[in-house]
């Protein structure tokens, strides 16, 4: 990969005076939040996030965020771990280092049941944590969202709605019209 320059990083980043990120909407309720989302959505936008500093209900279906991933993954993980357990234990007992002792079976499924449970947990407890890192994209030390000078509010107690500038509808001028008219009437 060639070596960047500050400008090329820059840009990447989203920084600079001619440079939008989004525009973004701060409300006081959750419920304006949830409301502004869905009518932002019906616009046409499509590259919608939301700040907020506690989880809302029903902002993930109004900004038309999809179902997570990571549930298959975990299982799909956890059923390599059950195998895994009793392929390495009817592996030992039966195959590698067969022993009987106390008229015992070489391999049997009574006696698998805690191994198996344990490594279904673990390699699920991996699967989570790293899915969970990949799917968000994790670690990320800069985000161009926290530029906003209110952004810190969104963990305190604001409601933010953010229309990226990526989304093909965008224009700032358009955009921050159409976020004024989503707020609710009172």
């Amino acid at each position: 990969m060639p070596p960047m320059d500050i400008e090329q990083i820059k840009d990447k980043l989203g920084l600079g005076e001619d440079k939008i990120y989004a525009v973004m909407g701060e409300f006081s309720d959750p419920h304006d939040l949830v409301h502004a989302g869905r009518k932002i959505r019906e616009m046409g936008y499509t590259k919608i996030d939301a700040m907020t500093p506690f989880p809302v209900h029903g902002i993930d279906a109004a900004i038309g965020i999809p179902y997570s991933k990571l549930g298959w993954i975990v299982i799909s993980v956890a059923l390599c771990g059950s195998a895994t357990a009793l392929l390495l234990q009817w592996w030992c007992g039966t195959q590698n280092y067969p022993l009987v002792i106390g008229g015992k079976p070489l391999f049997d499924f009574s006696f698998s049941i805690p191994i198996t449970f344990e490594l279904t947990v673990l390699f699920s407890a991996f699967a989570s944590v790293i899915g969970m890192f990949a799917l968000n994209g994790l670690p990320r030390l800069y985000h161009p969202s926290q530029n906003y000078r209110m952004a810190h509010r969104a963990s305190d107690d604001r409601f933010i709605l953010v229309v990226e500038a990526d989304d093909p509808k965008f224009n700032p001028q358009i955009t921050v019209e159409h976020m004024k008219t989503s707020v609710r009437e009172p």
